[in-house]
């Protein structure tokens, strides 16, 4: 899945929100906590990491891998 963001950054924990990963911002700490997602490969533990266009973020259990990308900014 690539998701589209408008802004320079989004939060992780707003991200697995907005692809309905999680419902709410609970279910996103916990999932968070429990060492379930990885950004790029790698375990984050961060509800507020910083994710910007071109991170990868899995989630365990989950087949699918969602890709940020920037808004295009033609002149």
């Amino acid at each position: 899945m690539i998701l589209t963001i408008h802004t320079d950054y989004i939060a992780l924990d707003a991200l697995l929100k907005w692809a309905n990963v999680v419902v709410s911002g609970g279910e996103a700490k916990y999932i968070i906590s429990q060492e379930m997602v990885r950004v790029n490969g790698v375990v984050v533990t961060q509800r507020k990491k910083k994710l910007m266009a071109g991170d990868r973020v899995s989630v365990e259990g989950l087949e699918e891998t969602i890709e940020l990308a920037q808004e295009n900014q033609e002149s």
